[in-house]
């Protein structure tokens, strides 16, 4: 199984069992970023142990090259003191080293390309954590905003909204008494000689404006 399958089937069983106990939003984010910070630390882990696994193996096959270098320098020296014996054990030595460093190149082959394979996973769950960060602030500032919604609009739907609407439509109508009780006063009171000078004062302020705009018209017409 890849690490990203397994790690799919961790953060959706988790996500279910959030989803079931009807866990809020920001949990199911927090948890999918945790899951992939906690999988970043086991892959690059996993990248360590196998780049030391690498470098160790690469020692010993350097040590093994120049152990064949050798068997093969006792051959020739064996044939050239005559010791045909000897060359052919050194061959054979050097045959069976030849057949491991064979096994231990197809071995330094594969572990080089699981080096590439986690080099690759590191990258993509690095570009996915910052796209999880990234999208984190997006994501939380929508659900404020549906709670924020949510909660206006169950404040107009309640009943203590239609009650205070109530209330100062009651304090309008005493307004309204009030008021009616005080024009009421009015009514049939013969008007005060104080009363009909200041009407008088104020139709004459009103026709001395209504001179001074007609003057002006007619200038601006001239």
């Amino acid at each position: 199984m890849g690490i990203f399958s397994r790690f799919n089937d961790i953060v959706n069983s988790n996500i279910n069992a959030l989803l079931e106990r009807a866990e809020n939003p920001e949990k199911i984010i927090r948890l999918v970023i945790q899951e992939m910070e906690d999988t970043l630390v086991e892959v690059r882990t996993n990248a360590a142990r196998t780049i030391a696994d690498q470098k160790t193996l690469t020692r010993r096959l350097e040590r093994m090259y120049d152990e064949l270098s050798e068997w093969d320098q006792r051959a020739e020296l064996a044939l050239q003191k005559n010791r045909e014996d000897l060359a052919r054990s050194a061959l054979t030595e050097k045959t069976s080293l030849a057949k491991v460093i064979t096994r231990l190149e197809q071995d330094r082959v594969e572990i080089e390309e699981q080096r590439q394979q986690l080099g690759n996973d590191i990258a993509r769950l690095q570009e996915k954590l910052a796209e999880a960060k990234a999208r984190k602030k997006s994501l939380l500032m929508r659900e404020d905003t549906a709670r924020s919604r949510i909660k206006t609009r169950g404040s107009l739907n309640d009943t203590r909204v239609d009650e205070a609407m109530e209330n100062f439509e009651h304090l309008e109508r005493k307004m309204d008494t009030l008021e009616g009780k005080v024009e009421s006063y009015d009514l049939g009171r013969e008007r005060s000689l104080e009363e009909e000078f200041a009407d008088l004062a104020a139709d004459e302020g009103i026709e001395q404006e209504l001179a001074a705009l007609k003057k002006r018209m007619q200038q601006k017409e001239a």
